[in-house]
């Protein structure tokens, strides 16, 4: 077991690690209220009827969602004996609901067809990562983080099993547009949110990125809102075309003031270990931008 000096969300830190472009490339997500225990993997550990962490893998294989448990910071359920479920399109910041009989039955839906399970919902839903037996930075960042949010607003905050980035722990994941924060801390928590209920993306430097987006879109993202002043609009840059063909790649925004390319190339960052289990290093890659110009030349496809 490492040592709390040798804790994953440290070494990042002290390798001075961005966080820009590292969110999970994830479009559709199937969020399933349990209370734990969750276990080391989510699903085949977690304390669920036989079978059925199994099937929800395989659900996740036949859809190609990420499936998370998620459950209040206080343990208390919403919905007495039923089982809260949240279908959520990143790509269309869509989100719907459905509160089943029991958790078994969660097997049987599929959060691509939102009208034949799904209730629309409309208001935003805060996840923070709280799996502690995946990694102790996601339960001593994560669970801090989540009761500060509950603080703030106990229907829309949740604890959940792992999103992705554990060394970028406190990791809030903002739907439905699938918005990814780390390193955030309690006190940050509360404008975070009011933040996004207004549509806007803030503290941008602990912003890594949107979940439906690649990596390098991700981070190309991230250097134009920079670029033109922090623009924090979650609808100010959109994205219009993306060339990942060649080593450069290039990516060009819709923005307030017109149109931007970004031009970027992959890096590959120090050797470390990137979570506390790890028992070797790995190259890690980063995003290195090359150049932001304004009112691009139509060359790109």
């Amino acid at each position: 077991m490492p040592s709390i000096d040798d804790r994953c969300s440290l070494r990042s830190l002290a390798a001075g690690e961005s966080l820009a472009g590292t969110a999970s490339t994830i479009r559709h997500w199937l969020l399933i209220e349990h209370p734990g225990p969750w276990g080391r993997d989510g699903l085949l550990d977690a304390r669920l009827p036989e079978g059925l962490g199994r099937d929800l893998r395989a659900l996740e294989s036949r859809t190609g969602a990420r499936v998370l448990l998620i459950r209040r910071p206080d343990r208390k359920a919403e919905y007495g004996q039923g089982v809260f479920c949240c279908a959520v399109d990143t790509r269309d910041a869509w989100m719907g609901f459905q509160v089943l009989d029991g958790i078994d039955e969660s097997a049987l839906l599929d959060p691509r067809e939102r009208g034949a399970f799904f209730d629309r919902e409309g208001e935003p839903l805060f996840v923070v990562c709280t799996h502690g037996r995946r990694d102790p930075c996601c339960a001593e960042r994560g669970r801090p983080l989540a009761e500060a949010a509950a603080a703030v607003g106990r229907d829309v905050a949740w604890e959940s099993t792992h999103v992705g980035g554990d060394r970028f722990a406190g990791n809030v994941v903002a739907f439905p547009h699938g918005l990814y924060f780390g390193r955030v801390e309690p006190g940050e928590v509360a404008d975070l949110m009011r933040a996004y209920d207004q549509g806007r993306i803030s503290p941008l430097h602990r912003y890594r990125g949107r979940s439906c987006d690649p990596f390098p879109v991700q981070a190309a993202e991230h250097a134009v809102r920079e670029h033109l002043g922090g623009l924090d609009l979650v609808d100010d840059v959109h994205r219009l075309r993306v060339d990942l063909r060649t080593a450069e790649i290039h990516v060009v925004f819709a923005t307030p003031t017109g149109p931007f390319l970004v031009r970027l190339k992959s890096v590959p960052g120090a050797p470390m270990r990137l979570t506390c289990h790890a028992t070797f290093e790995e190259t890690r890659r980063e995003w290195r931008v090359l150049g932001i110009e304004r009112d691009p030349p139509d060359a790109v496809p």
